[in-house]
């Protein structure tokens, strides 16, 4: 299957509450790559590649998490690129 890769900021209570760690922990099984960070106004940047079932996999696992609370998702279709892994930037 094509892979795809999605630039996402996500809103709600999503700094605090492990949403970078949980992301890492959802990703990386099912083959993700990608990153994530805080914003400085609250909000979490991401961009996750993969296969499209993958990653809608991962984004309702990721909204299931105990203290996470994702109010609003903004999601758009960005250039495929190669990278190794998905991980935390600080």
């Amino acid at each position: 299957m094509k892979k795809v890769r999605k630039h996402i900021i996500f809103s709600g209570r999503v700094q605090g509450v492990g949403f970078r760690y949980t992301s890492c922990y959802l990703a990386r099984p099912l083959g993700l790559t990608g990153w994530v960070k805080n914003l400085w106004n609250g909000d979490v940047e991401m961009e996750v590649q993969g296969e499209p079932l993958a990653i809608g996999r991962f984004l309702r696992n990721l909204e299931q998490g105990r203290f996470i609370h994702i109010e609003h998702m903004e999601a758009e279709d960005i250039p495929v690129i190669e990278e190794g892994s998905f991980r935390e930037i600080y």
